[in-house]
């Protein structure tokens, strides 16, 4: 929201009371709190009639400040609030000291200082370097035409960017941008997110989460170009400056915060498919598409039912239409036969059709107006009513009917919606409408994700989702919405998920070849290849089918290599996947991750890094031709072998089978000896692949299969001419394979063979000891 007329004046209407000196100082062991006054004072006479300004500092982790800003406190808490996790960090030190020019809070490397004397000013500080600081006009409280509202701004420096904030499909950069953090069903074409997240990171080494729930308003450089301002309806303002200083680490410490996303099962990451919204589909269709994808060769993981398993006017009642499918119990288990998962389509509305529709008036699980009625509405269904997640009985009640579909077989949900919640309305727990219009996809998809980890075990549960707010990366997969089949639309859908990525959130997919309309062949081709390089892989549509060879037969072709290729990266990827769930480090990563002291990765949002080792340019052009940016050093092409210099741009032309899927250098890629399905024993001959790798380089390569598994690892260092590589815990045969020709001259501790890659070497025992001399 905006405030003010150009830089000098208020808006009509607008009265600010901004703090504009620290007037009193507390000092508590663990916090350190400021009374602001909000006009100055020269004598006892202006200690009258105006507001204070009360702002506390406190800390629930090294390098990471809680600011809580409040004026009138007295008014009745209403959650809900964002479930912060407790940190136990037994070195964390909190200081605090109170001189007689400022007063200083400092955890770990981060201080923020708040001056005394000559007028208001706060600075967050690592040592002596000042990340960002607010300052005259900054931190207060604004009454408005549109009522009362708490505010901060914080200084952006020269060249800083902003990130984040959600799943957003605007510029990737978010500077110069007008952002209301409200979920709604926008699409991806439109300012509008499914997922609103506040919490934002810069380029300048930290984040700031905004611990609200309800509506944040920000503008970042909008209003005053050279300060963030964030804004929320009330009294009270509570936000958290985040300190990296490298942009992995500010995610780890917010994802700490806020949750870390589970581990997702190794078949979640193969390949999914749709019947398609609104095609008309029965078992023999369904049976059709699984045969036709088994006839080509084609590798398929999970099968998904969209909405009309059910019967139209009656969504949700989770029971299968009978006229298209007599027996689901039936078909499930052939379609379990072949090896499949299954998903289904779910949403947390009640159609008045629904039978579940009067079980829910009469038990009181659903969300009611004011005066006491069920609240109702046309929108979507017809009747439609809202499961109340502020009920434990209706959790209760909604989570058997999720159990009784598992235990027909049913592997996974699609939680869709969640977006559009009413504010006008009572909830059984008394939450604050407002507050849950955000909060409420929480409790939805926690809701369903329990029951799956109750069903299936940690490490099973998965998700589809489409709407989240904060925490809800804890409840994975979330997908990016409704697109269209265009490349303008898939270039937006990858600005959707870097911008997720960089919110906390560790994987993400996407409707293959556009939600609405259908591809053209050759744009169905470049996206299926950007979707099976992506973490999780669907393909999905509104009105067709997606199976390819409805495209074209080079379509099939294009699937086929490409969902083999992922196949074998699956080690790789799983150990991505890890660090998604050890440390919130995203799967599909902003260049700027991966190469925070790279000026030119700052703007990039047509590549992405696939894990720490995998870039990947996706092709947004029918003519084959691709732009993309390599940092310095020697990077390969990972399909031709092709070895090429760093540092600058590159344009290339490809074919339907290629795109620039380029390895870093010092690199070792852990790759499958399956490329038929996702889940397999990742250690058993398990090749490793080493690139590129320059005298004093190493790394250590992880390799589980399961949450439960003992993990493999390969240490690889080069001293000089030599590799040097240790396997441990290794129980299965595994390789190296040395990419690039005619560079291995030697190996002790193993035989080696030429491979049209490279050189591959075999170690004579687990391979400790294993040495491999290059050619200099």
């Amino acid at each position: 929201m905006k405030f003010t007329d150009g830089y000098w004046q208020m808006r009509p209407g607008v009265n600010p009371h901004f703090a504009v000196e620290a007037v009193k100082v507390k000092v508590e062991p663990d916090a350190l709190t400021i009374y602001a006054a909000t006009k100055p004072i020269k004598s006892r006479g202006d200690t009258l009639n105006q507001a204070v300004i009360t702002v506390r500092f406190s800390s629930p982790m090294p390098d990471v400040i809680r600011v809580q800003m409040y004026h009138h406190k007295g008014k009745v808490a209403k959650g809900p609030s964002f479930e912060l996790k407790e940190v136990v960090d037994s070195g964390h030190i909190i200081e605090i000291q109170d001189e007689t020019q400022a007063a200083t809070f400092k955890s770990g490397r981060l201080s923020v200082q708040v001056r005394k004397v000559g007028g208001w000013s706060l600075e967050f500080k690592d040592g002596e370097k000042v990340i960002t600081s607010s300052g005259g006009q900054a931190l207060g409280i604004i009454d408005t035409p549109e009522g009362r509202f708490a505010c901060e701004q914080l200084n952006l420096g020269v060249g800083e960017n902003v990130y984040g904030l959600g799943e957003r499909f605007t510029p990737f950069v978010k500077n110069g941008q007008s952002i209301n953090l409200w979920n709604e069903d926008g699409g991806t074409s439109s300012e509008q997110a499914y997922k609103n997240i506040p919490f934002y990171l810069t380029n300048r080494g930290y984040g700031v989460f905004i611990n609200h729930p309800e509506r944040v308003s920000l503008e970042v450089g909008s209003e005053k170009v050279e300060r963030v301002q964030f804004s929320v309806p009330g009294e009270e303002l509570d936000y958290f400056l985040i300190y990296g200083p490298t942009p992995k680490e500010v995610l780890q410490r917010y994802t700490a915060l806020t949750g870390r996303p589970a581990l997702l099962p190794p078949w979640s990451f193969g390949l999914w498919l749709s019947t398609s919204f609104t095609t008309n589909y029965d078992e023999a269709t369904v049976t059709s598409f699984i045969q036709g994808m088994a006839d080509r060769n084609v590798p398929l993981s999970v099968f998904h039912f969209d909405c009309f398993w059910m019967k139209e006017f009656q969504w949700v009642d989770f029971t299968w239409d009978e006229r298209v499918f007599p027996d689901p119990a039936a078909m499930l288990k052939r379609l379990k036969a072949r090896g499949l998962r299954i998903c289904l389509w779910i949403n947390p509305y009640i159609a008045q059709l629904s039978p579940m529709f009067d079980e829910g008036v009469e038990g009181g699980y659903l969300v009611k107006t004011p005066a006491g009625d069920v609240w109702q509405w046309d929108h979507w269904q017809a009747g439609m009513a809202l499961v109340d997640f502020t009920n434990p009985a209706a959790c209760r009640w909604f989570g058997d009917k999720l159990r009784n579909l598992l235990d027909m077989g049913v592997d996974c949900f699609k939680t869709d919606f969640g977006e559009r919640i009413p504010t006008e309305v009572v909830y059984f727990d008394k939450s604050d409408p407002v507050k849950m219009h955000n909060y409420y996809t929480y409790l939805y998809n926690k809701t369903v994700f329990e029951v799956l980890e109750e069903k299936r075990g940690m490490g099973e549960a998965v998700l589809f989702a489409r709407s989240a707010t904060v925490g809800g990366q804890q409840f994975p997969l979330h997908w990016g919405g409704d697109n269209t089949a265009s490349y303008p639309s898939m270039a937006e859908t990858l600005r959707g998920g870097l911008s997720l990525g960089l919110s906390g959130f560790g994987y993400w997919s996407h409707d293959i070849s556009g939600f609405e309309q259908t591809a053209p062949p050759d744009l169905y081709k470049r996206w299926c290849v950007f979707g099976l390089l992506s973490s999780h892989s669907r393909l999905h549509g509104s009105q067709s089918y997606r199976v390819p060879w409805l495209f074209d037969e080079e379509a099939v072709d294009v699937v086929r290599f490409f969902t083999k290729l992922k196949c074998r990266l699956m080690p790789y990827l799983y150990s991505m996947a890890h660090e998604a769930h050890d440390f919130g480090t995203p799967m599909l990563r902003a260049m700027l991750l991966e190469f925070p002291n790279d000026p030119t990765c700052e703007y990039l949002d047509r590549q992405y890094m696939l894990g720490e080792s995998l870039l990947v340019a996706p092709i947004f052009s029918p003519d084959g031709e691709v732009t993309y940016y390599l940092p310095e050093g020697r990077w390969t092409n990972f399909l031709s072998g092709e070895v090429v210099e760093g540092g600058h741009w590159r344009q290339e032309k490809h074919d339907y089978l290629s795109l620039p899927l380029m390895v870093r250098p010092n690199s070792v890629i852990a790759i499958g000896s399956i490329n038929d399905r996702p889940d397999y024993d990742y250690q058993d001959r398990v090749t490793f692949q080493i690139f590129e790798f320059e005298d004093g380089a190493m790394a250590e390569v992880s390799v589980s299969t399961g949450p439960d598994e003992p993990k493999m690892q390969l240490i690889v260092n080069r001293v000089s001419d030599s590799l040097h590589l240790r396997g441990e815990h290794a129980k299965k045969l595994w390789q190296v394979l040395v990419r690039g020709n005619n560079l291995v001259v030697g190996v002790e501790g193993g035989t080696f063979q030429a491979d049209s890659l490279g050189t591959l070497v075999t170690p004579d025992d687990k391979g400790n000891g294993l040495e491999i001399r290059l050619k200099i």
